[in-house]
């Protein structure tokens, strides 16, 4: 079937359809990854947005339970130069194809992503909408410019109930503003004890947790549209170590007193150099984010940048300077080929052990013996 990928600015691509056949405006976007399709479907970052992929073969090693980093996706549309419609990997358990018309979402292949591509990248991202439908362009065009974009993604990707996985080692509050799998199986595997907490959680309910350690993830959309979790932390920073990714990063930043911007076309790949300021050390990183915390928001405040992108000199990482905290713009949870930032996820237990060391508190069983009779006691294992 015919489709049409059509532009705010009246930009029309005509290709072929997969997927759903369904309507779906969008921010549109690019990724720049050879491979990790099924990740870059699956990532809550990506809630509202119709991604592009400049890699032109996409399809072609199918879709595993595996690699899933949420339970649904959470995009609205997918456009591909060439889709592969039968995939040829002993890993796969379904087709491309069948897992967006599971998860209603529309597709379309047969395009001149490269075109696309340089389109976005010299006027920025801009909305847009698949449609296999006969509407007239004009028509198309005045439903994108009188649709604003999502501004509630946070809420629509977080979970909506605390859940934990457990372990023997720290505890740690993950705080989930769109969290990948990723991040929680990077916790896990490294024993911690990992109680999994929905977006507008209380500082009080996390105290009450009884943590060791805060960890802010990645999510969707602008940062300054969750004012709630910049006042969480705010008022947790100094309490307890925190490490924030993407996201979770300009949160921080923000209520460090900080500012974010938008990035005119973002960072979207497993291709992004960044050089860590302290050794002097080239990462190759996995990103996703069309938000940045400007350096000269940062003079003033306790903060201190310890990364920097290699493209276009973006902060990519910032320390506090007084309290146990840090912050990434990227992904060290995903592997972009070799796992080279998963060692943050080490500094950051190390930070726990430091600040444990030197602000000793009482065992968490005489906290509990402490504890009003009656009252809900999170902080038991």
């Amino acid at each position: 079937m015919q489709a049409r990928l059509i532009l705010e600015d009246g930009t029309v691509f005509a290709g072929q359809s997969f997927g759903a056949e369904t309507f779906k405006p969008g921010e549109v976007v690019f990724n720049t990854g050879i491979t990790g399709y099924q990740e870059v479907l699956s990532d809550p970052s990506y809630c509202g947005q119709i991604v592009t992929m400049t890699y032109p073969l996409i399809g072609n090693y199918g879709i595993t339970r595996d690699d899933f980093e949420t339970v649904a996706p959470f995009i609205h549309g997918f456009a591909v130069r060439r889709h592969e419609p039968i995939p040829s990997n002993w890993r796969a358990q379904v087709s491309l194809d069948w897992l967006l018309k599971e998860h209603g979402i529309p597709a379309i292949s047969e395009i001149d992503t490269r075109m696309l591509t340089r389109k976005l990248r010299h006027f920025g991202t801009m909305r847009g909408a698949i449609t296999t439908g006969s509407e007239r362009v004009e028509a198309i065009v005045e439903q994108l410019t009188g649709t604003p974009l999502l501004r509630d993604q946070v809420a629509r990707t977080s979970t909506k109930q605390v859940f934990t996985s457990p372990g023997f080692g720290e505890r740690i509050v993950l705080i989930d503003y769109g969290a990948k799998t990723g991040i929680l199986r990077e916790l896990t595997k490294r024993g911690c004890d990992v109680v999994v907490v929905p977006h507008d959680t209380s500082a009080e309910t996390i105290r009450r947790l009884n943590p060791d350690g805060i960890q802010l993830s990645n999510g969707p959309g602008d940062p300054q549209d969750v004012p709630h979790a910049v006042a969480t932390i705010r008022e947790l920073l100094g309490e307890y170590p925190i490490f924030g990714i993407c996201l979770g990063h300009q949160l921080f930043a923000l209520a460090c007193g900080a500012d974010t911007e938008k990035l005119k076309f973002g960072h979207r790949g497993g291709n992004h150099p960044v050089k860590e300021l302290s050794s002097g050390r080239c990462y190759i990183t996995s990103q996703n984010h069309g938000y940045t915390v400007p350096e000269s928001s940062i003079a003033g405040t306790d903060l201190t940048v310890t990364h920097i992108n290699n493209n276009d000199k973006t902060v990519e990482g910032l320390k506090h300077d007084r309290y146990p905290a840090f912050s990434v713009q990227y992904h060290p949870e995903a592997a972009p080929g070799p796992f080279d930032s998963s060692y943050l996820f080490d500094e950051f237990l190390e930070l726990i052990r430091t600040h444990r060391r030197t602000n000793p508190s009482k065992p968490r069983q005489a906290q509990l013996s402490e504890a009003s009779k009656g009252e809900l006691l999170y902080a038991q294992k």
